[in-house]
């Protein structure tokens, strides 16, 4: 799931350097962007990524209730309405509004088929995929900016998104081509529609179900057994994180990672702007950074495993937030931007593990609530920016020294989370608490040894401990 795109870049390429100029081109409306008006562009900004935020909470948990194919085609339809909408509307309120709403539709959709996609993948090939269709976005973004200047209308540019979501829409609207997860069927005791699913997948790959070998004729057995009964689907609410052991503490810590990677990268974005003259220099590099970090994860996070690498991004991030908050004044220009780039390259490989980190701790039960909070918490990090954008960046260094502090906090963190590389993903409330974090210490024993004690004694002796 990648960062929301916003009309301020794209309105921004079609100001000219006097005050007063106005978006739009006849007859549509016009809307100054310049002088006394630019807060209207961080409004937008933050709108929007308020919508993502309250559409990865709201749908996340729709997700767990109603399905991800149901929330999937759902945000999709309204998100095709309301990207048409943005294409007519003629009153800036009325845009804000839009972009809201249809940013929430657009992070549902997302969302659903994020869960859909890492729920269909075996572990060894879950990383790939994953980060695989994040490589696609990269794509997108880098051909964004050649589109505007191709259509030349931002009117234009918001229908083709809404005709692009519309015949996505069409392709994946069929339940043939994009099916309900039978990992969040089978959690929820929808055993019937989990057996045909899976009986569609076998038939597609060739395989008979009904003359398959032992193992299938057994799996086959079992499953009819389960769905005989016809029981109701049992649904788990996100508060039942309150009742975990583990689970909780393990979404909590990252969130606050989520949090730093997504809010951090505004100080590194604004200590690159006077290295860079070229106006969209900075908007390919951290399309391309994002790219380099996808690229970083697939090379490392299934080798290295999940905690160790979230543990070196969160270090490379802090380490580079703290010699530009210590030398902004004294170090070099190219030191400056030699650490902006890698600052921005840990921050967005320490938001793509986050993710993946959650999707794969939290159980299917509450995967979309847990992954939604997640996300959710990385949008509200990346809002921090255009708010104090709107204050006249007098807030800029408290909220640099606030999250580097939060780097800090979180890298001590990230030790107590457990090791997700190559296994299931956990199916309820108790397979998630049983995912423990691993010991410091491969070599040392949970028993304590008395060496002043006989063998019998000893025993004894850690029998009486173990009881008190």
């Amino acid at each position: 799931v990648s960062s929301p795109p916003s009309l301020a870049p794209l309105s921004r390429a079609t100001r000219p350097s006097s005050c007063g100029p106005r978006l739009g081109v006849a007859p549509g409306p016009l809307w100054n962007l310049m002088c006394g008006d630019s807060w209207n562009v961080p409004l937008e900004q933050l709108s929007h990524l308020l919508g993502w935020l309250l559409g990865c909470v709201i749908l996340g948990a729709g997700c767990d209730r109603f399905g991800r194919r149901a929330v999937f085609v759902a945000s999709l339809v309204l998100s095709t309405g309301l990207g048409a909408g943005e294409a007519l509307v003629t009153s800036f309120l009325t845009l804000l509004v839009l972009r809201l709403i249809h940013g929430g539709m657009l992070a549902g959709a997302l969302l659903a088929l994020y869960l859909a996609r890492l729920e269909l993948c075996d572990p060894p090939h879950r990383l790939a995929f994953s980060l695989g269709a994040g490589l696609f976005s990269v794509v997108g973004t880098l051909l964004l900016p050649g589109l505007a200047a191709l259509v030349q209308d931002w009117h234009l540019l918001q229908g083709l998104g809404a005709l692009m979501s519309g015949l996505l829409l069409l392709f994946w609207g069929f339940p043939a081509l994009f099916p309900e997860s039978p990992c969040w069927l089978l959690a929820t005791g929808q055993v019937a529609r989990a057996r045909n699913i899976l009986w569609h997948f076998a038939e597609a790959s060739g395989v008979d179900p009904d003359h398959g070998s032992l193992e299938e004729n057994s799996l086959a057995t079992e499953l009819a057994m389960l769905s005989a009964g016809s029981p109701q689907p049992q649904y788990h609410s996100p508060l039942g994180l309150l009742h975990t052991q583990v689970t909780w503490r393990n979404g909590l810590i990252l969130s606050f990672s989520s949090l730093v990677g997504g809010g951090i990268r505004a100080s590194f974005l604004r200590s690159l702007a006077p290295q860079v003259l070229t106006f969209y220099l900075p908007y390919f590099l951290e399309a391309g950074l994002e790219a380099a970090a996808l690229v970083f994860l697939l090379l490392t996070a299934d080798r290295w495993g999940r905690r160790p690498v979230l543990l070196l991004g969160t270090m490379a991030t802090g380490l580079a937030s703290l010699l530009i908050l210590a030398g902004a004044q004294y170090l070099p220009g190219w030191t400056m931007l030699s650490v902006s780039v890698l600052g921005l390259l840990a921050s967005r490989a320490v938001s793509v593990l986050s993710s993946l980190f959650a999707a794969e701790v939290f159980p299917t039960v509450i995967r979309g609530a847990g992954l939604g909070l997640v996300l959710g918490a990385g949008f509200l990090g990346q809002a921090a920016d255009p708010l104090d954008t709107m204050h006249g960046r007098r807030g800029f260094f408290l909220q640099h020294v606030v999250f580097t502090s939060l780097a800090v906090l979180t890298l001590l963190c990230v030790l107590l989370l457990p090791e997700s590389r190559n296994r299931g993903l956990p199916q309820s409330l108790q397979d998630a608490d049983r995912l423990r974090c691993p010991p410091r210490l491969r070599g040392c024993s949970r028993q304590d040894h008395l060496p002043l004690l006989s063998p019998s004694d000893a025993c004894w002796a850690g029998h009486t401990l173990e009881q008190h």
